[in-house]
């Protein structure tokens, strides 16, 4: 059980520090980071083309306040989670629902977290 908590609250840390560092750099300057050479340069990730979908743009400021908001979800639900307070885990899975959209990490992290929590659930 330990390892699992340690695994959760590592990988649940690299997606809640990336999403609030890069929505509050998005809200400051104005743009995400994204790669400025390479095959990738320029455009945003995946989750763009989700956010568009729903009718958002993703250089709005609502969805900039959106990825700071979930990742400041993401590291107040794992404090919650290490300090076993009774609405850690609860908020962990609204943390990892609500980052299925965020492709192709937040999906894959918010999806393992998900896996993980109902492993530790089962023992």
């Amino acid at each position: 059980m330990f390892s699992l908590r340690i695994a959760i609250l590592l990988i649940g840390g690299i997606l809640g520090l990336w999403l609030t560092f890069d929505g509050t750099r998005a809200l400051v300057t104005g743009d995400y980071v994204t790669p400025k050479s390479g095959p990738y340069a320029g455009p945003l990730g995946p989750w763009a083309k989700v956010v568009q979908a729903v009718g958002l743009d993703p250089k709005s400021t609502p969805v900039k306040v959106a990825h700071l908001v979930l990742g400041l979800g993401w590291l107040d639900s794992l404090a919650g989670f290490f300090w076993r307070a009774d609405w850690g885990r609860s908020a962990l899975l609204v943390c990892s629902v609500a980052s299925l959209w965020y492709l192709p990490v937040g999906t894959l992290i918010g999806g393992l977290i998900l896996v993980l929590l109902l492993t530790a659930l089962r023992r």
